[in-house]
């Protein structure tokens, strides 16, 4: 039983993760059309950060939640110090992140 939650989870870990790089993906591209393509639509470099930063820090959050789900079932105290420190260093660049984009958000308003 225990090896089959290991699966499942490991699997929707993977599942996520791989969402992750799709949501990336995605803003990379939206950020590239945006910027190098003109359009009637007046948009900033400022309007393009928050849309791309926005993209990374919900990306950040789904991998972090998928190295919890990695390790979910039965971890090693080699996987929770691993996970602690993965957790951490996320979580402090998706805070900046998010500092960062709010500042730009008041500046432009």
């Amino acid at each position: 039983m225990e090896e089959t939650a290991k699966i499942i989870t490991v699997n929707i870990s993977h599942s996520v993760e791989i969402l992750s790089a799709v949501i990336i993906g995605w803003a990379v591209i939206k950020t590239l059309v945006i910027y190098f393509i003109p359009s009637k639509r007046k948009t900033t470099a400022e309007h393009v950060r928050i849309q791309f930063g926005s993209a990374v820090a919900i990306a950040l959050e789904l991998l972090l939640g998928a190295d919890v789900l990695a390790t979910a079932v039965a971890p090693s105290w080699n996987d929770i110090g691993q996970l602690t420190a993965i957790a951490i260093l996320r979580t402090a660049l998706n805070y900046f992140l998010s500092k960062e984009l709010k500042e730009i958000g008041n500046e432009t308003s």
